[in-house]
């Protein structure tokens, strides 16, 4: 396996968690999301965000509401009850991980 695929499923995957905090917050619209992550010094484009937001919104996770904005249509997306179970649970399960690999005492960090 080519070292440049795992680390793309892997920074995707983390892209889907983050989306989900992010939507969690405020509704997010891809637009400023990936402005957002621009600010942070990733350059991902719409052909990489818009089909995580769409996969997360037909597993439940997300939900999309549209918005009239200066006459355009633009779709805003929340974080869903679903999302918000899936969210915790998997920044419980990163954080494990996480001690593991970096040799970090999990009891400390849970307490």
């Amino acid at each position: 396996m080519d070292e440049k695929i795992l680390t793309r499923d892997v920074f995707i995957s983390l892209l889907k968690i983050h989306i989900l905090q992010e939507a969690q917050l405020k509704p997010v619209y891809g637009k400023d999301y990936q402005k957002k992550l621009a600010e942070l010094g990733y350059e991902i484009s719409f052909g990489t965000i818009y089909p995580l937001f769409h996969k997360l919104e037909k597993w439940g996770m997300l939900k999309a509401e549209e918005f009239n904005v200066n006459g355009k249509v633009r779709k805003y997306y929340s974080t869903t009850f679903l999302g918000k179970i899936i969210l915790r649970e998997t920044k419980e399960n990163i954080s494990g991980l996480l001690s593991l690999l970096l040799g970090i005492d999990s009891n400390v960090t849970k307490n």
